[in-house]
């Protein structure tokens, strides 16, 4: 495989993950998730913010497909951070609730067990 090679690759494999991201701030939650199995309802997320990442990954896909040589590459690349600082400054109350889910949380009270 030829260097030259290599940011094409990268820009093909970040182009399909912000479709992916945009994808999935458009598409339905009923699509891949019929019903909230948790106990504690977590933070929705907000879609807006998601698409923005995803159109900033997008952004930085199409400065590796141009490598050096597209003359919008420096205006893609800073559309793209300010596209992916949005988004994300968007959406920091769900990935706060998503880090946090990880620690250890104190446990639910229960409620009278039944003897069978």
């Amino acid at each position: 495989m030829r260097m030259e090679l290599v940011p094409l690759v990268l820009a093909l494999v970040l182009g399909l993950v912000g479709l992916g991201l945009v994808f999935d701030a458009w598409a339905p939650d009923a699509i891949v998730i019929s019903s909230e199995r948790r106990r504690r309802p977590r933070r929705e997320r907000d879609r807006v913010g998601e698409a923005m990442v995803g159109f900033g990954v997008l952004a930085m896909a199409a400065a590796f497909a141009g490598r050096d040589t597209w003359r919008y590459s420096t205006i893609v690349v800073i559309a793209g951070a300010v596209l992916l600082l949005w988004g994300a400054s968007r959406n920091r109350a769900y990935m706060r609730g998503v880090i946090r889910r990880g620690e250890k949380q104190p446990p639910l009270p229960e409620g009278p067990r039944r003897v069978r």
